[in-house]
């Protein structure tokens, strides 16, 4: 059975405890119980019920709170310090003060704040003094910046700034007007961190790109401006007449802790996987004409009986694009009267592919919109309760799945159109020339770039495991679970670039 060692006044009690779910209240009230016990007058405390105490470890002093399970915050063989409310013989005597704010009756008072008076992650329970609180912030600023690759394009940057000035222009950051108006300095100026791609796991937020973002707010490591190129950050910042953040409690930990680094290249893949959805759409119409496919496949009345959002408003489009009584198709009337019944998959499924690609786009957007208006970070200032509360904001779990999602479904717009080019170029399928081309042999047409597509459809297979199902635990096993939403969201991007790669080689084939 675990046993813990609490000191009250000038006694030392061992408490045993059976279950370590009870809390640290408990905890301060059965060593009360056994130090009373032991007093002739029961150490002139008259009912153990009624009295108020501070718990705190004594290795650290670091402050306890009552409502915290023991197996949370204790290990086996812990001392704990008890110090009674209004009692000269408890170490450091604390008058009893009424009105002053408690978490509990008879816990911890709301002075003792992760990431303001602590360190972070497994030093959480580690109490900074007042002289370091400055030196906390940047010192944590500093050591976070430690991811790897390339930089950020100066446009993904300058989206990360804004994502993150954002979310703190919210209030429940707790930084200082100063400190967000040199950000928003900054982003007017396209004054912009040195940002490596690589070193997030999406839990605790996007800690390693936002400490290089920050880093360079600070006037350290190398910044980027259109005025001065690549050049260390405080040189940049004088050159625009700005100044480096001087960071205050609680700041450093405002400016790193977020999901903006998934959600900024999250957006911008669902922007480009928008247009390449209405891009697709067009390229498979125009195929079906070279093809010589039916438009019956597209009658409204079949996709009413199937009223998927997308499919209904895939199909709508393949009927404007190839139904026009204004301006009839001269290929589509060279055939109205053939023998062939219905058209191949590539075909005749394009709402239904299509669709669930659209549908995928407006699931992923709705997150992302949600995400980038979100305050995601730890903890959370509440000025009108007067409380700072830690919680899970930070978690990039949502933005991550959605974006697994995302290249999951917008890959399949590739995969179709591979097959589409597949079946221009193969005489047997399309009573074209082959590989469209006069001469074959001694020109050898649209062969490669028919492989160069079905590489990339490869190639989007790999990328389209979902980083997501992923979790290594870390810090310590303080943040033991994470998201691994930054690869979600890199990865993403590249499939929408290979599916705008594909579908150009097939527009490109469809108009030779």
């Amino acid at each position: 059975m675990p046993r813990y060692t609490v000191h009250i006044r000038d006694e030392w009690l061992a408490v045993p405890c059976r279950d370590p779910t009870y809390t640290i209240q408990w905890l301060g009230y059965e060593a009360l119980k056994r130090y009373t016990k032991n007093k002739p007058d029961n150490g002139g405390i008259d009912a153990v019920k009624d009295i108020r105490f501070v718990a705190r470890r004594c290795q650290g002093q670091g402050l306890l709170d009552g409502d915290d399970t023991i197996e949370d915050v204790l290990e086996d063989n812990d001392f704990v310090e008890i110090a009674i409310e209004g009692d000269t013989m408890s170490p450091d005597f604390i008058p009893y003060q009424p009105g002053v704010s408690h978490l509990y009756p008879s816990c911890v008072t709301l002075n003792f704040v992760y990431g303001i008076t602590t360190g972070f992650g497994k030093f959480a329970r580690t109490v900074i003094p007042v002289h370091k609180l400055k030196e906390l912030q940047e010192n944590l600023v500093r050591s976070h910046s430690a991811g790897v690759g390339n930089p950020l394009s100066p446009e993904r940057t300058r989206m990360l700034l804004a994502l993150r000035i954002n979310v703190l222009a919210k209030g429940y950051s707790g930084i200082s007007l100063e400190t967000l108006h040199r950000m928003i300095q900054a982003f007017n100026a396209s004054c912009l961190s040195f940002v490596p791609e690589k070193g997030t796991v999406g839990a605790s937020g996007d800690l390693a790109p936002l400490s290089h973002l920050a880093l360079g707010l600070m006037g350290e490591g190398k910044m980027w401006s259109p005025k001065s190129g690549w050049a260390d950050a405080k040189y940049v910042l004088e050159a625009h007449g700005l100044k480096p953040i001087s960071l205050k409690p609680k700041e450093g930990l405002a400016l790193i802790n977020g999901t903006q680094m998934i959600t900024s290249l999250g957006a911008e893949a669902v922007e480009r996987a928008q247009a390449i959805a209405r891009q697709a759409d067009i390229i498979a119409a125009i195929t079906l004409e070279v093809l010589k496919g039916t438009s019956k496949a597209f009658d409204s009345d079949i996709h009413a009986l199937r009223p998927h959002p997308g499919q209904i408003e895939v199909a709508m489009r393949f009927r404007a694009l190839l139904d026009s009584d204004h301006h009839p198709s001269e290929i589509a009337e060279s055939h109205r009267f053939c023998d062939r019944v219905q058209d191949a998959y590539t075909m005749r499924c394009c709402p239904q592919v299509h669709g669930i690609v659209n549908d995928t786009i407006d699931f992923t957007q709705k997150i992302i919109n949600t995400e980038i208006n979100s305050a995601t970070d730890n903890p959370m200032v509440f000025a009108e309760r007067g409380e700072t509360i830690s919680g899970g904001n930070f978690h990039g779990e949502y933005p991550a799945k959605a974006l697994d999602f995302l290249a999951i479904g917008v890959h399949e717009l590739a995969a179709i159109s591979e097959r589409r080019i597949e079946r221009l170029c193969n005489p047997s399928l399309s009573e074209l020339p082959a590989f469209l081309v006069n001469e074959g042999g001694l020109n050898s047409g649209f062969m490669i770039a028919h492989c160069t597509a079905a590489s990339l459809v490869s190639e989007n297979k790999v990328l389209c495991h979902p980083s997501s199902v992923d979790s290594l635990s870390t810090s310590a096993a303080t943040e033991d679970h994470v998201s691994m939403g930054g690869w979600a969201a890199r990865k993403a991007l590249r499939v929408v670039e290979h599916v705008e790669q594909v579908d150009i080689h097939l527009l490109i084939i469809c108009y030779c």
